[in-house]
């Protein structure tokens, strides 16, 4: 069992706090992290992929180990898609990720077979050497997928994976997700509520940096106030028009 834990986790940008105190630990499953725009969580996801550092007196431990002593380590664990990552139209699926193998420091003489792997898991492999700039949105974001899963990572952070995505490709990208989290945490930011209502093990609502609640959907959905007990109901009941 894996564990992600973060202890008194702040963040400022200046004057403003996009993160107040968060002390939470993740373990292997699919966690949402739903908020509206602004709530912190992509300022969360950067702290967990080290793209940026906590406040002093914050720490984030992966397995009882600072992640800031663990070093290359860590970062050898995670498989993060941002919210916005750019793909080159120009290249095929299998450049693509053969180069995000590369940066990613795999060696020359295994990438050709993982790129092979990731590209199957998403089920892209009879489109593998198709160019970039011919994919539709919902194939750029298995491909995005993809890149994530180099190396077998026991942590995967998927910032707004469906943005901009139809409904019938959100679905897919859904199930996708749903089918590769065994023995992983999987830590989704988001704030379509149907993103991961069918898929989390658990939810962590954001507000203004603070965490207001976690639980599993059955135990959110209980706290409805007014209406029926769904999880979209619960998120006007704590954000409004937010």
């Amino acid at each position: 069992m894996n564990s992600l834990r973060l202890k008194n986790v702040s963040k400022h940008y200046g004057a403003k706090q996009a993160l107040n105190g968060l002390n939470v630990t993740f373990t292997d499953g699919i966690c949402g992290l739903l908020g509206p725009n602004g709530a912190g969580k992509s300022t969360l996801m950067n702290i967990i992929t080290q793209n940026i550092t906590c406040d002093k007196g914050g720490e984030v431990m992966w397995n009882c180990v600072p992640i800031a002593k663990a070093g290359a380590d860590y970062r050898a664990v995670i498989g993060f898609m941002p919210q916005q990552q750019e793909l080159y139209p120009t290249f095929t699926a299998r450049r693509f990720i053969g180069y995000i193998a590369a940066l990613k420091g795999i060696e020359p003489k295994k990438i050709s077979e993982e790129t092979n792997r990731v590209l199957s898991l998403v089920e892209l492999s009879d489109d593998a050497d198709k160019r970039l700039g011919g994919f539709s949105g919902g194939m750029k974001q298995r491909v995005l997928i993809a890149q994530t899963l180099l190396g077998d990572p026991k942590l995967i952070i998927l910032d707004e994976p469906t943005a901009g995505l139809d409904p019938k490709q959100r679905v897919i990208t859904r199930n996708l997700i749903h089918d590769l989290s065994k023995d992983r945490i999987v830590i989704i930011s988001t704030h379509i509520v149907s993103d991961i209502e069918t898929i989390a093990d658990r939810i962590l609502l954001i507000k203004e940096g603070v965490i207001i609640d976690d639980g599993t959907v059955d135990e959110l959905t209980q706290k409805v106030k007014e209406g029926e007990p769904c999880l979209e109901n619960l998120y006007m009941q704590y954000y409004g028009e937010s």
